[in-house]
């Protein structure tokens, strides 16, 4: 991320809402001393990670989680939050799309 975050406010609408919406799974009331190793995934470059990717994660984590060490084993919990608007320009993959298209005129949103 180069410049200032790019937030969703009054100005700049119609932003949709993130995928993930589950930041803790697993014991979530356990006591912190009841688990013997604590793991923390740190990536020392900045980069933008989308909300699916995200999202993607904690799915793909929690099923590894459940299936080796059982529901109750664990407590995990995302602490960023996807706050940077990232924008695309969605494309039509059908037949005929390029007549329906209009390329990159109005790309923004």
């Amino acid at each position: 991320i180069k410049n200032k975050p790019y937030i969703k406010s009054r100005f700049c609408r119609g932003v949709p809402d993130p995928k993930l919406k589950i930041y803790d799974v697993g014991r979530k009331k356990a006591p912190v001393d009841e688990f013997p190793l604590a793991v923390h995934l740190v990536c020392d470059e900045k980069e933008n990670l989308s909300s699916e990717a995200l999202e993607a994660a904690r799915i793909v984590i929690n099923r590894y989680m459940v299936n080796n060490c059982g529901k109750d084993s664990f407590h995990m919990r995302i602490r960023v939050h996807p706050y940077h608007v990232l924008r695309i320009n969605k494309m039509l993959s059908c037949a005929g799309a390029d007549r329906l298209q209009t390329g990159m005129r109005g790309a923004f949103g």
